[in-house]
């Protein structure tokens, strides 16, 4: 097969400056659209990873996925609460603006807006001091040794741009392609800037000629389009409408292997799929049992972990191209523990058990939430877990929805609307401390974790861990609470990891790229040929 099982593919040759004669379109397809063009509007890998082609941060991943400085050229934690950046000069943005630590201050101040879902990264800020025109100290609430790669998805706006649109406010999700200027326009500092911009239809970027760092790849052109459908995407790569389309199904990697001029090109994700259910209401919003919650007793919970046969899914659903999952993390994060990797063995025998023993020997009703243009085969997966439950009496309503209306739904702004859901996470700074203090922890305190806890499991001592976590330097000593906050959160079956998906992208012959763990398209290395 052509397909090579790799993280990275392989990286072309170093940019020069381009002609006109020389100018390149590169084309590509996923099953979603973007959800908007606000950079503090939606913490979501792919909309953040399209965005960081338009707007940076003070640091970015390079080729190797090393941190690299960005529009800070050095940083330094000063004192043990104070992180100080140095800006680069002569950022412009591409309005033609000047960046300066005025645009950093206030981006910190929008991300705490009523509209941002970025609230977790504003969390990590107490407050800015600006020195001086390309100098702000960024003061944490406890020292935090780890800040810097904490800020890889924290994007720089331009506050004049902004007071000027009167988007002084993120606008989330919800708010779709209206209500913000933001949403539908974009003016960072980034590589490309945005060129137009159909919800739905497509969305083109151009080369900023006045990039103040280094493109390797030879494009001047993107276009975007989000196909929906599995079978369209995989014909538009094949009859070359489009250069890269993703995700690829794993059961269309032989028809793109056969195909001419194409490939496809398959490695580790960093992601981790899995199930969750509301812990935190007293009555379910969606189920047949009234008065109380069946997800607050840990049999319950038990139960459904023991009722899902993860190799079945791997075999049958993911072509046996995903990895099973006992932690909240893949191996290739900081943090992972092999020895904690393990998952309760197939048992439904013993699932029905345990229901009974709940009180719920005929099972319930429970509706899931699913995406069904997200993951790698989403709502396949949904369908399976759905029919695995069954059997022990569980009878799921399925809800899948395009990710537009799904995340609309079960995200914070919408109040965590949903009873029992699946989601994917990979750590933006790939380290253990993001999904502890993200997923894991109790949400809604004054430590402001758990934004993305949308079924409200809670455990206060992993609360005070991630504390903890953030601030030790000791490595040894950071790993054992690392370990104790994924063996409690396992114990407890606070949600049920499902497995890392493989990345799954289907690509042209004549292009070159990187294909991150992280599943974001770098357009700074795509070559056309």
């Amino acid at each position: 097969m052509k397909f090579r099982l790799t993280a990275f593919a392989a990286i072309a040759a170093l940019g020069m400056a381009i002609t006109p004669a020389e100018s390149k379109t590169f084309r590509w397809a996923f099953q979603g659209d973007l959800q908007t063009m606000d950079p503090h509007g939606l913490f979501e890998t792919m909309t953040l990873g399209f965005q960081r082609n338009i707007y940076e941060g003070l640091v970015i991943r390079n080729e190797k996925m090393e941190m690299v400085g960005a529009l800070a050229e050095s940083w330094k934690n000063i004192e043990p609460t104070v992180w100080r950046f140095n800006l680069r000069k002569g950022v412009k943005f591409h309005n033609g603006s000047s960046l300066g630590s005025d645009d950093v201050a206030f981006s910190v101040k929008r991300l705490s807006t009523e509209g941002s879902d970025m609230k977790v990264v504003a969390a990590l800020i107490k407050e800015t001091r600006i020195v001086d025109e390309h100098t702000i100290d960024l003061v944490t609430p406890a020292p935090n040794p780890i800040l810097p790669l904490q800020l890889e998805i924290f994007y720089i706006m331009d506050k004049q741009w902004a007071e000027k649109h009167k988007a002084l406010e993120a606008t989330n999700v919800k708010g779709g392609d209206e209500g913000n200027y933001a949403n539908l326009n974009a003016n960072g500092t980034g590589p490309f800037m945005l060129g137009a911009r159909q919800s739905g239809v497509k969305t083109e970027l151009v080369i900023n000629p006045n990039y103040w760092g280094t493109v390797k790849g030879n494009i001047t052109k993107a276009v975007f389009t989000p196909i929906a459908q599995d079978a369209t995407r995989v014909a538009a790569l094949i009859s070359g409408n489009v250069h890269m389309a993703y995700p690829v199904p794993v059961q269309d990697w032989k028809r793109l292997d056969d195909a001419k001029g194409v490939k496809p090109l398959a490695g580790p994700e960093a992601r981790t799929i899995f199930l969750g259910f509301d812990q935190l209401r007293d009555e379910l919003l969606y189920s047949n049992i009234k008065g109380k919650n069946p997800f607050k007793d840990l049999r319950v919970r038990q139960a459904f972990i023991k009722a899902i046969n993860i190799d079945a899914i791997k075999k049958k659903v993911m072509r046996g191209a995903s990895v099973p999952a006992g932690l909240m993390v893949a191996p290739q994060i900081n943090g992972f523990n092999s020895a904690l990797n393990d998952r309760p063995s197939y048992d439904p025998k013993g699932a029905k058990k345990l229901l009974a023993d709940a009180g719920y020997p005929d099972g319930f009703d429970v509706t899931m939430d699913c995406p069904n243009n997200r993951y790698v085969n989403d709502e396949r997966i949904c369908q399976a877990s759905a029919s695995m439950l069954a059997k022990i009496g569980i009878k799921v309503n399925l809800l899948a929805q395009p990710k537009s209306k799904y995340f609309g739904k079960v995200l914070a702004q919408n109040n965590y609307d949903t009873s029992f859901f699946l989601l994917g996470w990979t750590p933006s700074t790939f380290d253990s401390h993001n999904p502890i203090s993200s997923l894991m922890a109790c949400r809604g305190g004054p430590d402001k974790l758990g934004a993305f806890n949308l079924g409200g499991y809670c455990n206060p001592r992993i609360n005070e861990l991630a504390a903890s976590i953030q601030s030790e330097t000791n490595q040894e000593k950071r790993q054992k609470m690392i370990d104790e906050a994924f063996k409690i959160h396992k114990d407890e079956v606070g949600h049920i990891p499902l497995h890392q998906q493989p990345l799954s992208w289907g690509i042209s012959e004549k292009v070159n790229l990187i294909q991150r763990p992280d599943n974001v398209l770098d357009l700074r290395y795509v070559n056309v040929n």
